[in-house]
């Protein structure tokens, strides 16, 4: 245990939230020093190692985090605490805890007859623009591992594997009109107004529903803002709404609909893939080695969070997600990673390698 703690505590402590630049570096150097893996750094900062030859495995993980809070921080360097039995800082959870876990399988599983593949994309945080560059540039494992959180999801303390998760679709309404003196306002048209109409047109869309592999997964649409007018006396011209909608693989809510309504155009602002795992087999070999790796019961489950993966299946990567985090910890001020977890993970991706190249 004290390996894949060790080696979570060192990129823990190198700050990666402005600049990933040193993060990056320590992965690699890792890899060089410790596998006979090849080695490579892109230009977007994603660090790609192979072993073996054969259908290809990938454990993928990312060395960036969100800014820390006052508390994780002194100076200009991350606080680190093992305490209770967790290891408290910012990034243990999310994720590099799963990565210390996957570097460290990568180095010791067997890849006889396969190739096993460990990636650490840049970027995340910001939108999947690591993971993005890399799929851009040829990256495309047949099969995929990513550590993100899935432990807590069935039963408190079981690492579970997760064969779908929920994508991002944030876009902007904007309603314009034409303004005129609020003491006559049927001299213009009101954008407001015509803005609360498109809202409405979203408060009755249906939310996407699916089923991946059994599992049900329903997602959102929610108005979170809303910004319009110019003065207290003045009908306004302009108005933007702000929506959120949480995806599933395959559905979409039909917000086109908001241009039904005179002067409203809707427009895509950011667009984060759902992932559902197309390989039963495969969720059943990860799950295996779930079970191998733990005295709990893991099970098949779904997550509400959007992850590479994403942009991995929508390239044509059959996915899992499967990592330490629980949820709740991921980008809070206390975020901690369970110890037991992080070893069981280097365990859970040691045996997953194990089963997928049909190593006894």
């Amino acid at each position: 245990m004290h390996e894949v703690i060790g080696l979570t505590r060192e990129l823990v402590s190198i700050p990666s939230h402005e600049d990933e630049t040193a993060a990056g570096d320590a992965v690699q150097s890792w890899l060089r020093a410790h596998t006979d893996a090849a080695v490579a750094r892109d230009d977007a900062g994603n660090v790609v190692a192979r072993r073996g030859t054969g259908p290809s495995l990938a454990l993928v993980g990312h060395h960036d985090v969100v800014p820390p809070a006052d508390r994780q921080t002194e100076g200009d360097e991350y606080v680190v605490e093992e305490r209770d039995g967790r290891l408290y800082g910012r990034g243990t959870a999310d994720m590099k805890g799963s990565l210390a876990a996957a570097m460290l399988a990568f180095r010791d599983a067997d890849v006889s007859g396969v190739e096993l593949v460990f990636a650490s994309f840049a970027g995340e945080e910001q939108g999947g623009v690591g993971a993005q560059a890399a799929v851009d540039d040829g990256f495309a494992p047949d099969y995929a591992v990513v550590g993100e959180g899935s432990t807590g999801y069935s039963a408190p303390g079981v690492t579970d594997v997760a064969v779908a998760h929920k994508g991002r679709r944030g876009s902007t309404v904007v309603a314009r009109g034409t303004a005129a003196h609020a003491s006559e306002p049927d001299a213009g048209e009101n954008a407001i107004y015509r803005a609360s109409d498109a809202v409405d047109v979203v408060r009755g869309l249906d939310f996407p529903e699916t089923t991946v592999l059994g599992r049900a997964m329903r997602g959102s649409v929610a108005v979170t803002e809303i910004d319009g007018g110019s003065a207290w006396n003045v009908v306004p011209e302009r108005c933007e709404v702000t929506v959120d909608e949480r995806t599933v693989p395959g559905e979409r809510a039909s917000l086109e609909r908001v241009e039904s309504v005179a002067g409203v155009e809707w427009a895509v602002d950011q667009d984060l893939p759902p992932m559902a795992c197309d390989d039963d087999a495969f969720a059943e070999t990860v799950l295996s080695a779930a079970r191998a790796s733990q005295t709990g019961d893991p099970e098949l489950v779904t997550k509400p969070h959007a992850t590479d993966a994403g942009w991995l299946s929508a390239a044509g990567t059959t996915c899992v997600v499967c990592g330490a985090a629980e949820p709740g910890e991921a980008h809070t001020e206390s975020e901690s990673v369970d110890l037991d977890v992080l070893e069981r993970c280097y365990r859970l991706y040691r045996e997953t390698a194990a089963q997928f190249a049909g190593v006894e």
